[in-house]
């Protein structure tokens, strides 16, 4: 007997299928910020790894706030049942959050003007600080919800989406 692959239209159980943001935390940004927060959204319901330790199996419904300087990630199943709070401290991350919010701005600054070798540099020194906030909530999600880089890269623009305003 061989063993054949799953087809490809079967869901997979550890991933998001749902993703809001919770709207008292978000401050409206510019055209420029809601498009990242926009694709950063669509980016990561059509490709995740997203398994919390411990839970019902998914797929899940995620909804992120802030409240009291504190990441806050809802879980639901597939069906809207509820399981799971948790929270992080956002004061680990504060440190690249602003730094990507700098860099973010000089990028979308240098698309308007800048010659391509110069918005080349600053992209690759953005997708550094974002690669640095993507490992730290890795690390900071350890042992309670398992993500892979790209699935921790789309959540870290979201977080950064959501901290204009926490």
């Amino acid at each position: 007997m061989v063993d054949e692959p799953a087809p490809t239209d079967t869901p997979k159980p550890d991933r998001l299928v749902v993703v809001t943001l919770d709207e008292t935390s978000i401050e409206r940004g510019n055209p420029d910020v809601e498009h990242e927060r926009a694709i950063a959204v669509y980016d990561l319901l059509e490709e995740n790894h997203f398994r919390p330790l411990d839970s019902p199996p998914g797929p899940y419904r995620l909804h992120l706030a802030i409240r009291e300087n504190r990441l806050v990630f809802n879980l639901a199943t597939e069906d809207g049942t509820g399981f799971m709070t948790h929270i992080l401290s956002l004061k680990p991350l504060r440190k690249v959050v602003k730094d990507y919010f700098l860099i973010c701005e000089s990028y979308f600054s240098a698309i308007r003007s800048a010659a391509p070798a110069q918005i080349e540099a600053i992209d690759m020194g953005r997708r550094g600080v974002h690669n640095e906030g993507s490992r730290l909530l890795i690390e900071r999600l350890e042992g309670k919800i398992e993500v892979d880089h790209d699935t921790a890269r789309r959540l870290f623009t979201l977080i950064c989406a959501l901290h204009f305003k926490g």
